[in-house]
């Protein structure tokens, strides 16, 4: 059946035509755009995907630069931090010099200024947009990443760079929590620390012949034999002379020997370090030999072997291990009419706050006191005080949380090498500078470590991720080229079918002719 109202060959070949003219349309935008996905009515899902996909690439865009601008201060404070190492060795190089009696300290001091001048100086000056590392010791942040949960929430993850305190400030001691049951002082009595020494006594017991008696005495390593008949007859009085004489004749080192009737007493000098004592032999003594020594308990025994230990000469102040350091816990030793604080920064230890008292008392320059940390057998740490001056001094220490930390160069505007104190002072204190600026440009040499690995992580991250988008959205250029060239001929063809169809209602004319 033909008809001059409905075409249904037209119709077809139009629809054709129609589609044929909307994926060449589609083609064309894609090899324009250069994607398949430009707008979410290509497809919805893909481009919501892509977009949060570009969104976090451009936030990586930002973390970037935080990470570059992070980078580059960590990179000041670590070399900061290093040449404040450099010039704490110098220093030490001009404070080894000033141990010499027959140099010119003063002028020796005044290059100890100008290193420590200078200290101060870089210290300052160590900061990109108002950011110092080497001051204070507040946690800096540097934003890191940027982490999508599965349920589309974001967090910033942050880079935390420890500041590390190169500055020499006092700090603040607090009046918080009492922490004096922290540090124990040797000897709390009156005037403990002072230059008489310690003491121990070897009596000699009464005998009704001294003639057949032998004995052996060790001192500090140093050891003094007595054969029959050299310590007298039965003259207890007259043997302990005979054998202080010989002990001082032996010339230990800070060990010197009296005899007072039959008591021996041995008193040592020595500052940090105790003596050994051992009595042996004495035959023919009736009660025995009898030691006592001040700060041990008296060994007992009859015609036998028997030891005690002079201890050093200096106090000491121990801490406790088990004790919980928090930061601005200040600690506050004082003696000869004066006061030694340190108050603990993060991350500090006891071993920090007594070489931070060390420092401080170091920097008074007393004339006769010497200092030392050590451990004791317990595994505590403990500030050793030692006074070889006139003036005896009463040793007290204190507590208290709640201030503010001083610097981890603490003490060093205190060198002065003009005196034979302060150059053995500042001996002691400066490998303790020069440790903490040795730490702090390791620890800024990690952190840097950290951010670089980061950036080159958020770099790949960012490519991956454009690749991502890209294999979502990017259009298959060859593919649209070879389909452009074929829908161009589908549509020529289309347009020749839809001429033909419009062409068969001119066969209906003949009808009427």
């Amino acid at each position: 059946m033909s008809s001059i109202l409905t075409n249904s060959s037209a119709m077809v070949a139009l629809q054709t035509l129609r589609g044929i003219s909307s994926n060449l349309t589609q083609t064309q935008s894609e090899i324009a755009t250069g994607k398949s996905v430009a707008s979410a009515k290509d497809n919805a899902a893909i481009w919501a995907i892509s977009k949060v996909m570009e969104s976090d690439v451009n936030g990586f865009k930002a973390i970037s630069a935080s990470l570059s601008l992070g980078e580059s201060s960590v990179s000041v404070a670590r070399q900061t931090a290093e040449s404040v190492s450099d010039l704490l060795t110098d220093l030490k190089g001009a404070i080894v010099a000033a141990q010499e009696e027959n140099v010119d300290r003063s002028k020796i001091q005044a290059d100890i200024n100008a290193m420590r001048d200078q200290i101060t100086s870089i210290v300052n000056a160590a900061q990109i947009n108002g950011m110092n590392l080497v001051q204070g010791t507040e946690t800096a942040s540097i934003l890191g990443s940027l982490d999508r949960a599965s349920d589309g929430s974001v967090t910033a993850s942050k880079i935390d760079v420890s500041r590390q305190d190169l500055t020499s400030s006092t700090g603040v001691y607090g009046s918080g929590t009492d922490l004096s049951p922290n540090a124990v002082v040797s000897d709390t009595g009156a005037n403990a620390l002072n230059s008489n020494g310690n003491t121990a006594v070897i009596t000699v017991a009464a005998a009704t012949d001294f003639s057949s008696a032998t004995a052996t005495f060790t001192i500090g390593g140093v050891t003094v034999n007595f054969e029959a008949g050299e310590l007298g007859d039965d003259n207890q009085d007259e043997a302990a002379a005979i054998i202080a004489g010989r002990v001082n004749a032996l010339g230990i080192e800070g060990v010197t020997a009296s005899s007072t009737g039959a008591d021996v007493t041995l008193t040592s000098a020595r500052a940090f370090e105790g003596v050994q004592v051992t009595v042996s032999g004495l035959g023919g003594v009736a009660t025995g030999t009898q030691i006592t020594a001040v700060n041990g308990a008296a060994p007992t025994g009859d015609n036998t072997a028997t030891d005690s230990t002079i201890a050093e000469r200096a106090e000491s102040v121990t801490f406790s291990k088990t004790a919980v350091i928090s930061e601005g816990d200040g600690y506050r030793v004082t003696f000869a009419g004066a006061q030694f604080t340190y108050v603990a920064g993060p991350d500090k230890t006891f071993e920090d706050i007594a070489k931070g008292l060390q420092a401080a008392i170091g920097g008074a320059g007393l004339e006769g006191v010497t200092t030392k940390v050590a451990t004791d057998a317990d595994g505590n740490f403990a500030l050793k005080i030692d006074n070889s001056s006139a003036t005896d001094m009463t040793l007290a220490v204190i507590g208290n949380a709640g201030g503010e930390a001083s610097g981890g160069l603490f003490g060093i505007d205190g060198i002065d090498v003009t005196t034979d104190a302060g150059a053995a002072a500042a001996l002691a204190n400066i490998e303790t500078f020069i440790d903490t600026a040795i730490d702090a440009a390791a620890a800024f040499g990690s952190d840097q470590g950290r951010i670089e690995l980061q950036s080159t992580f958020i770099s790949k991250l960012t490519d991956s991720l454009r690749m991502g988008i890209g294999s979502l959205v990017d259009a298959d250029m060859e593919e649209a080229s070879a389909r452009l060239q074929a829908l161009q001929v589908q549509q020529q063809l289309g347009i020749q079918s839809l001429s033909i169809a419009n062409q068969a209602p001119q066969s209906i004319l003949s009808l009427f002719q």
